[in-house]
């Protein structure tokens, strides 16, 4: 059946002529049937951690959408999480975690190896997802990527510019190393479990890839994602990986050559035409609609979800938004979007 799904078909480079299309955040608040699980599960990490409630929601879009992919329900901070830092989120804020800013606070984490037991919950949402989901739907799972991971773990919290994360490694290089390397070991653990338990596709979120420059973008986002990328392929050789080096400019040439990925997501700053001649030539590319077209709908979106298509069509595409769809979002404009990318 797996070569019957159209995600699985582009991402081994075959040129389609209507790319799969699913959406980053398609399971959200944007949609009424989410906020009513959401309110069954009482919050957010019951909802990630109660597998037949995550499968619900995973589900959802599909059956509203018929999107080409479904993508597990989780968050990238269950990991830190299952190391042993404290993970919690406060409403209309977002998630706040124990930090990482000593050696001593390093040394309260967990090994890389003990994180199963606490992530068992979302490999039993996979398995449920293997059984439910239609025959020609694609299964992603995912995970955040080290860096990203490690800014939240540093600071305790999102932050605009990762300041604490870039503080801790300027002035403690040898403890930062340390969190990334655990935290890579630790990824590995948990992508090549979510593939054991169906999932047919992994993708690494590089959310804040971009406040890399130079030398530390080359160790800290692409060595990570070349580390993890190589450690999947040697144990699930036909499993392809995604990477998604937000905001990451210029470098997204020759990102996939230099870390082995299947495919390349690109943000919204990005312009196609340019992806398409510096990226897409290396194989996939997955992108790149602005996400304030599915608030704001109308010709504009038309136009530019047509522009993407043209400017894409002479390689292999996964037709997505640049970044997650904000609970602002109309669903209605979801439908006009995968009607245009259609052709209906």
């Amino acid at each position: 059946m797996a070569e019957t799904k159209k995600l699985l078909r582009a991402l081994a480079g075959e040129v389609l002529d209507v790319p799969p299309i699913w959406m980053m955040r398609q399971a959200g608040r944007y949609l009424p049937e989410y906020r009513a699980t959401r309110a069954q599960a009482g919050d957010f990490l019951s909802l990630c951690y109660t597998p037949d409630l995550a499968a619900e929601v995973t589900l959802q879009p599909i059956r509203r959408y018929g999107f080409d992919a479904a993508i597990l329900f989780a968050d990238i901070l269950l990991v830190p999480q299952a190391l042993g830092a404290d993970l919690w989120f406060v409403t209309g804020e977002g998630p706040r975690l124990s930090t990482v800013t000593r050696q001593a606070d390093f040394d309260a984490l967990g090994p890389a190896d003990a994180i199963d037991e606490t992530l068992a919950p979302v490999y039993e949402t996979l398995r449920i997802l293997t059984r439910a989901l239609p025959a020609e739907v694609a299964l992603i799972g995912f995970a955040g990527a080290p860096w990203t991971v490690a800014t939240y773990m540093i600071a305790g919290r999102g932050t605009p510019d990762q300041g604490p994360a870039h503080a801790l490694k300027a002035e403690n290089r040898a403890l930062f190393e340390a969190l990334l390397e655990r935290i890579t070991q630790a990824t590995i653990g948990y992508l090549s479990r979510q593939i054991e338990a169906g999932a047919e596709v992994v993708k690494l979120f590089d959310s804040w890839a971009g406040s890399l420059q130079g030398a530390d973008f080359d160790r800290y986002a692409l060595e990570p994602c070349r580390q993890i990328t190589a450690a999947l392929k040697a144990r699930h050789p036909s499993i392809p990986v995604i990477g998604f080096p937000r905001e990451a400019r210029g470098r997204y040439e020759g990102f996939a050559r230099a870390t082995g990925v299947d495919c390349v997501a690109l943000d919204n700053s990005v312009d196609p035409a340019w992806a398409a001649r510096h990226v897409q030539i290396d194989g996939c590319v997955q992108g790149n609609l602005a996400s304030a077209h599915m608030v704001t709908g109308g010709p504009e979106l038309i136009a530019a979800t047509r522009a993407i298509l043209r400017a894409f069509a002479g390689g292999p595409h996964i037709f997505n938004l640049g970044h997650g769809i904000t609970p602002d979002a109309d669903p209605a404009n979801v439908q006009l979007m995968i009607d245009t990318v259609r052709g209906s």
